[in-house]
């Protein structure tokens, strides 16, 4: 990535997989609808049970930003059809459509471990990452270390909680329903591969 490039987007670091949340703000949205009206419905009917309204809105945010990476046709998935593994699957695919870091530390790190049968994932693992991808970002960079401890602290608690990596921190296999990965294949084929052990061979269309 050349210096050139967008930055890293790394406002994941507010909060967890926000599962339950994230359901509710997809209830919420009206097709059609622009992302920051759905937000400030949100806000008002208290989707999060955050305290502090700053930290409320913010999270939020985040939280509309990577459901609205999802289709029409996923969302009313995720709400009306899924059964949980599947919503934590949905809602781990957002948050690699919505942050480049976290989808390339899935298919440079964690793909590769799991195809060279090395499942176990060390922090160290996110630290080589980092560092490698500061080389090319000075927005890495310039991120204190308390900063970088908290984002790896928080990816990795949004891998267990999305099903990546058991709590041990050994990654699993993902399996996702025949509808969801229908679902994926008709947006884009290659997003199966944000799934341990998936192949696109495998999904028939």
């Amino acid at each position: 990535m050349g210096r050139n490039e967008k930055r890293y987007l790394m406002s994941f670091g507010t909060g967890g997989l926000f599962i339950n949340e994230s359901i509710t703000v997809a209830r919420l949205h009206l097709p059609g609808e622009e992302w920051d009206i759905t937000l400030e419905r949100a806000i008002a009917g208290g989707a999060t049970t955050l305290p502090k309204t700053a930290s409320n809105r913010r999270s939020l945010r985040e939280i509309c930003k990577r459901v609205g990476s999802l289709t029409d046709e996923e969302r009313n998935f995720l709400t009306n059809e899924a059964d949980r593994p599947d919503q934590e699957a949905l809602l781990w695919l957002s948050m690699c459509r919505t942050y480049r870091f976290v989808r390339e530390f899935l298919l440079e790190v964690i793909q590769e471990r799991y195809l060279s049968f090395r499942l176990d994932l060390p922090l160290e693992a996110f630290d080589s990452f980092f560092d490698a991808k500061a080389e090319w970002d000075d927005g890495l960079t310039g991120l204190s270390q308390t900063t970088r401890l908290k984002l790896r602290q928080i990816l990795f608690r949004i891998m267990r909680e999305a099903g990546i990596i058991d709590k041990s921190g050994q990654i699993r296999q993902a399996y996702l329903s025949s509808r969801l990965k229908g679902l994926i294949y008709a947006k884009n084929p290659d997003e199966i591969l944000y799934f341990p052990g998936l192949r696109k061979e495998e999904i028939v269309p």
